[in-house]
């Protein structure tokens, strides 16, 4: 029986196996790419995917929470993976986050949303809003 010295790449290989995913958030221009470890849980890769994205300064912001949000297999239909469950138990490495649906509690004193006459008269506040709301940050 002949013994041999692992090497490097052997002994790093049979500990992990790491991944790379692609994970598309909803709303932004384009898929985030990790390396993850295939028996890394959702749950983390959730949260990684989340600092990523803010790392990288994109638009929507979403937040830091990972409790309000769904990772979703596009493959495997439309159930949401559990936050338990590992990132490489469905074989695919294409993912779609998104945020959960916010339960609207109706306010009692609220007043009702009326459309925005645009006339030529006045004092042109929905102007300045309008010019405000558009400006893109630079980097």
């Amino acid at each position: 029986m002949l013994l041999t010295k692992k090497t490097k790449k052997q002994a790093a290989s049979s500990k992990e196996t790491r991944i790379l995913i692609s994970v598309t958030v909803i709303g932004s221009p384009g898929p985030i790419r990790l390396v993850v470890n295939q028996e890394e849980l959702v749950a983390a890769v959730i949260d990684a995917v989340l600092k990523s994205y803010a790392r990288i300064g994109r638009f929507p912001i979403l937040g830091t929470n990972l409790n309000s949000f769904h990772l979703y297999c596009p493959a495997s239909g439309a159930q949401a993976l559990s936050p338990w469950e590992t990132i490489g138990s469905n074989g695919v490495r294409n993912f779609v986050l998104c945020k959960k649906a916010e339960m609207e509690k109706p306010i009692e004193n609220e007043k009702p949303i009326t459309a925005v006459q645009f006339s030529g008269k006045g004092n042109g506040r929905w102007r300045t809003w309008f010019n405000k709301s558009s400006k893109i940050p630079s980097h």
